[in-house]
């Protein structure tokens, strides 16, 4: 009996790294409401409570996953040796910067050490993956949105980095960000269009495409306070993609749940801040409108994505072995 009980996998050991991914979801909706308090006088109230929650989510999330590295370690090797899960190890530096940019007004000290932390692991995520992908036989088929993650991730450091540290640092993160969103789009779109459908689970990463060009516009004003026509073309990018993926919704309806459904979720909150940014250096009413639109599809997707999400791990549907 002992023998049987020893044999049971602990669900800490399938604890997955994409974990990381709830806390970006939840950072962007707190720093969408945050915003939308500023800028569109909406309450304070639904941003504050967001954003203690996204905090608390983060410190739970990434106390369980040092605890899994220390207790089953070679899981953690595994999940960095697989051509795809190793990808969503830079959600957990690009979940450092965020929660950074939450903390900033009401600790600053905090804020600075976590922006360090995430700017520095992010880095390091970078190289370690670029290395991956030349070193390694990583085929085609490994390929999906998520890929932008570690790389493009690069655009999301100079918007919580501006005061902390020198520009020259910020803009050496931008330039690699906008590099390789433009290498790697024209590598994600030949996947997609030429070979085999994604599987289920992975269909929500479709939405990551949002993310580059609508972070780029964020990062791009943050470090030139210009909205000039390249910053038009980065929203008007980032708002195509979001289109394009509304009218394909029928491809995601029936789609069995994952914890990847969060991919829903950063890349709507990155289109509404820059609709709102938009909005806010305009005054144009046709931004105000996306700003609403995207700020209540937003909070609609999040709910449904977090329901979803304590339904399964009540039925311990999640951290299990695939």
């Amino acid at each position: 009996m002992e023998e049987e009980i020893k044999r049971i996998p602990n669900r800490l050991e399938f604890f997955p790294v994409m974990m990381f991914a709830i806390v970006m979801g939840l950072s962007g909706l707190s720093l969408v409401l945050l915003k939308a308090h500023a800028v569109l006088n909406l309450s304070a109230i639904l941003g504050n409570v967001v954003s203690f929650l996204a905090v608390i989510v983060f410190v739970v999330i990434l106390g369980t996953y040092a605890l899994k590295i220390i207790k089953y370690t070679q899981m953690v090797k595994d999940e960095l040796a697989h051509p795809v899960r190793i990808n969503f190890f830079a959600a957990i530096s690009i979940s450092f910067i965020l929660i950074s940019m939450i903390v900033k007004n009401i600790n600053e000290n905090v804020a600075f050490v976590l922006f360090i932390m995430g700017a520095l692991l992010h880095l390091f995520f970078t190289f370690y993956t670029l290395r991956f992908w030349i070193t390694q036989n990583v085929e085609i088929l490994h390929s999906n949105p998520a890929w932008f993650i570690p790389i493009v991730g690069n655009l999301i450091v100079p918007i919580g980095g501006v005061g902390f540290v020198d520009n020259a640092i910020l803009l050496f993160y931008f330039s690699v960000g906008i590099f390789f969103w433009i290498i790697m789009l024209s590598i994600i779109l030949n996947r997609i269009i030429f070979h085999h459908q994604f599987a289920q689970k992975f269909m929500p990463t479709l939405f990551i495409l949002i993310a580059p060009p609508s972070i780029g516009l964020l990062s791009y004003f943050k470090l030139t306070g210009s909205l000039d026509m390249f910053a038009h073309i980065l929203f008007n990018l980032g708002l195509f993609f979001t289109l394009l993926l509304i009218f394909m919704y029928q491809s995601f309806l029936h789609i069995k749940f994952f914890i990847s459904w969060w991919a829903f979720t950063f890349p709507l909150a990155t289109i509404a801040l820059a609709s709102i940014l938009m909005f806010e250096q305009t005054n144009g009413a046709f931004y105000a409108y996306l700003s609403y639109f995207f700020i209540l599809f937003l909070t609609i997707v999040v709910i449904i994505v977090a329901y979803n999400t304590l339904k399964h791990i009540i039925k311990k549907e999640i951290c299990i072995m695939e």
